[in-house]
């Protein structure tokens, strides 16, 4: 929560802020995120407008989480940008239509607002550093992954691999080596037959 009293009200009013707050609870997604309660450090700007207060502002963190081809533990920095309004509380809804208040509810709905004086910034910290993170992270752009046959790094053993024949191509392999074995014995006869003709 941050207080806008020392801002006032008169637009073009201009306050800086730089705090460090611990990160709520789920702040990322399945595989990455900032742990809860690891701190977060925030460069705000506040500037009065005639309808309220508009918040710039960036966050920064170390978020946690694994690599999504081979598991490992990583580790990294993040920065995410951010802006957004908060409205003040409208205190003319009563000499307004039906209609009128009826499309302000609807708009609301997605409206953030000054309360007391005071500003919320955790769905919007939290919606930044989320739409930041990456889907798929990985600990380096070249990481091979794990062995499809035995889970093995790949990245600890480039050379590893598998001498393994797949099933559907065993008859054949089997077929190959009586071809081999059947060229084997022509060769040999042939050579009994040429020392036969040299006698």
């Amino acid at each position: 929560m941050f207080d806008t009293r020392e801002l006032g009200r008169r637009p073009g009013a201009l306050k800086r802020f730089s705090r460090s707050a611990g990160a709520p609870d789920n702040l990322g997604n399945e595989v990455i995120g900032v742990p809860e309660g690891s701190p977060v450090d925030l460069d705000l700007r506040l500037e009065s407008v005639m309808d309220g207060v508009l918040v710039t502002g960036t966050a920064r963190a170390r978020v946690k989480g694994e690599c999504v081809r081979c598991l490992e533990p990583l580790e990294r920095e993040l920065e995410a940008d951010f802006q957004e309004m908060f409205s003040y509380p409208d205190g003319d809804v009563s000499v307004r239509g039906d209609a009128e208040q009826d499309a302000d509810a609807e708009d609301e709905e997605d409206t953030l607002f000054v309360e007391d004086e005071m500003i919320d910034l955790e769905s919007v910290l939290r919606d930044a550093v989320v739409l930041s993170l990456p889907m798929q992270p990985v600990c380096r752009e070249d990481c091979p992954g794990l062995c499809s046959e035995c889970g093995a790094r790949l990245a600890d053993d480039p050379d590893h691999h598998h001498d393994a024949t797949d099933i559907r191509w065993a008859a054949l392999q089997g077929l190959a080596d009586t071809i081999k074995d059947g060229e084997k014995d022509n060769v040999s006869g042939a050579d009994g037959v040429d020392e036969k003709q040299e006698k």
